[in-house]
């Protein structure tokens, strides 16, 4: 019996059939293991393509990790450059700005020595150096400003009487006026002048000057305070320059309350004028203006012999 391929084909009017021949058949098995290989191929190359694809993925998402990785490091490597760039600009602000210091602490080195008059080459010395030579000098100079009656002994007082010859007030004879006055309220305050200790603290019946203090100073000097509503302190009492020792008034011989202020040299007045007006700015002037006073013998005195010896 011949075996023949019968295909039968149903639609909605019925059925039909076609018989193929043996080669057709051949043909249609052909085809149909060629269409069942290639799903198979298909189905390989699909599941290999998707684990690419997957390797593909893995591996952009790591080069994307890597990208911000290196864009995180060049951000962070960029602003620490800002920095550093800051940094510099900081350094050379502070640079110019310590420049600008040296020459101005130079200058005002250069100023002090000329006004503490420190003599000699100091180009090789150190600015500690010359400020310590400095500092002697005006521990030299302080110490005579306060060992030496200077300033005022009264505050905000006009000077009424000078130092020298002129009408006595009371006696209406031409005499020496020994001191210098100073018009002022009773009970306006009356300081020292200098350091010192107090000779005397009390009423003086016999100068005419009332209420009077004296205060014995270094180098032979004292200053007189006469005159006075009020004594603050008393005989043998040590005193600094600018304590508080008495009150001004109207005792003794006087003709209006006010302050005599005097200012004397191993018992010798000398115009107070000269002393009040001496200061650490012309601390020179006082040893060519004042005369009778031997200035030159104090440079061979402990302390005022040091500066050379720094």
């Amino acid at each position: 019996m011949r075996h023949k391929l019968i295909v039968t084909l149903t639609t909605v009017h019925g059925s039909r059939q076609y018989t193929l021949n043996q080669l057709a058949r051949y043909l249609v098995l052909l085809v149909l293991l060629l269409f069942g290989l290639s799903l198979l191929v298909s189905n390989f190359l699909l599941v290999k393509t998707r684990e690419d694809l997957s390797g593909l993925e893995q591996d952009h998402q790591l080069l994307v990790n890597e990208y911000e990785f290196t864009l995180g490091t060049q951000q962070l490597y960029l602003s620490q450059l800002n920095s550093l760039g800051s940094l510099f600009s900081d350094v050379y602000f502070e640079r110019d700005v310590l420049q600008q210091e040296k020459l101005r602490l130079d200058a005002d080195l250069t100023d002090l020595e000329s006004m503490l008059d420190v003599s000699g080459d100091r180009s090789a010395m150190t600015p500690s150096e010359r400020v310590e030579l400095m500092k002697a000098a005006a521990r030299q100079r302080l110490f005579l400003l306060h060992s030496i009656p200077n300033g005022l002994p009264i505050k905000g007082q006009r000077m009424s009487g000078r130092f020298g010859p002129r009408i006595h007030p009371i006696r209406k004879t031409r005499s020496q006026h020994n001191g210098v006055d100073f018009a002022a309220p009773p009970g306006t305050p009356i300081y020292a002048t200098a350091d010192g200790v107090v000779e005397f603290g009390g009423y003086s019946s016999e100068t005419g000057f009332g209420n009077l203090v004296i205060l014995q100073h270094n180098f032979g000097f004292k200053s007189y305070y006469a005159h006075l509503n009020k004594v603050e302190v008393k005989p043998r009492e040590f005193v600094h320059k600018g304590q508080l020792i008495g009150r001004s008034g109207n005792t003794g011989r006087s003709t209006g309350p006010h302050l005599h202020y005097e200012v004397r040299h191993l018992h010798s007045p000398i115009d107070p004028e000269k002393f009040m007006k001496w200061g650490l700015d012309n601390f020179d002037t006082i040893f060519t203006s004042v005369e009778g006073v031997q200035w030159e013998s104090l440079s061979a005195l402990y302390p005022l012999n040091q500066t050379g010896q720094q």
